[in-house]
């Protein structure tokens, strides 16, 4: 036979749990806000704008990016628009590694670094393959700081223009990630 003890515990014990349920189930989540970018990178291996060297390569550092093995470092300017007239709003800090046996792709791990615009002070960390054939390569934007903390995405990433025998070029990236 139950105590009325017992009765009151088991009593209070549900009321407990019924209300820490509903309030578990009703407070407001946070959800993820998405935001899409489109910047440009420009990407300069001569001239005296260069904005990335070859580091290590089979040959040292006078390789080329173009073959299996090599190492380049980039400070790239980072704009609104494809000219190099265009507003700057950060750099792409980072390297590529040429990691096809044919020379024909490369493997991308750099820092977007916004220094101007709505995202001053915050970075966006992309990694990935750049299968620079390829008219769109995808990549994975894999971390970030600021505005972009805890953030996820992706990104595709288009040839604007190509100066191969100087090797220049523009890169249009349209980014999308989720970030709170």
């Amino acid at each position: 036979m139950a105590t009325p003890l017992n009765l009151t515990s088991n009593f209070f014990f549900f009321v407990f749990t019924v209300t820490l349920l509903y309030v578990a189930y009703t407070i407001p989540r946070h959800e993820p806000k998405e935001t899409n970018l489109v910047f440009y990178v420009h990407d300069y291996l001569t001239g005296h704008d260069a904005s990335a060297a070859t580091v290590a390569g089979k040959t040292g550092p006078e390789s080329s990016i173009l073959h299996f093995g090599t190492i380049l470092v980039v400070d790239d300017l980072v704009t609104e628009g494809p000219t190099i007239e265009s507003r700057e709003i950060g750099r792409a800090q980072g390297m590529y590694v040429n990691s096809q046996l044919d020379g024909k792709g490369l493997h991308l791990a750099f820092s977007v670094i916004f220094t101007d615009g709505e995202h001053k002070g915050s970075t966006l960390e992309i990694q990935g393959a750049d299968l620079f054939a390829m008219k769109e390569r995808e990549f994975g934007v894999v971390s970030g700081t600021g505005q972009f903390r805890f953030v996820k995405g992706y990104g595709v990433m288009v040839t604007e223009s190509m100066d191969m025998a100087n090797l220049r070029a523009v890169l249009k990236l349209n980014v999308t990630v989720k970030h709170y």
